[in-house]
């Protein structure tokens, strides 16, 4: 059976570093190449450097939200699929996610399966409107 994330690269952004190393060991295995950033500033650097397909977006982050985050890669020429993983309960914070082009917001703790379901759903998805 083929890993569901061969061939794509996701960016996994968290301030959390027990969260950070659990996305990116369940990516790993799932054949994704992984890159790591842990602030709002280095995420955007990672994306202008490395072009990732897809991007797990932690909303509280130090030197740049991530919201800010998604407001700076609607600039971009082709911005990654965002995953926005919070624990902010609030429907105007996800409004305003989806708003700004979020393909999905899950809600802290997400469990590992359905993290690794929605980032290969989105990306198998947008394959389609290529």
């Amino acid at each position: 059976m083929k890993n569901r994330l061969e061939g794509y690269s996701v960016l996994i952004v968290d301030d959390d570093p027990d969260i950070l190393a659990s996305f990116t060991i369940a990516m790993k295995a799932e054949g994704a190449a992984t890159l790591e950033a842990t602030d709002g500033t280095a995420a955007i650097a990672a994306c202008m450097a490395h072009s990732p397909d897809a991007m797990i977006l932690d909303m509280m982050l130090p030197k740049r939200s991530g919201f800010l985050v998604l407001e700076e890669l609607q600039n971009l020429e082709h911005p990654p699929l965002v995953i926005m993983v919070t624990a902010n309960e609030g429907k105007r914070h996800m409004a305003y996610a989806k708003s700004l082009g979020v393909g999905a917001y899950l809600m802290k703790p997400v469990g590992l399966d359905r993290l690794i379901n929605t980032v290969s759903s989105l990306l198998q998805e947008s394959e389609h409107y290529e």
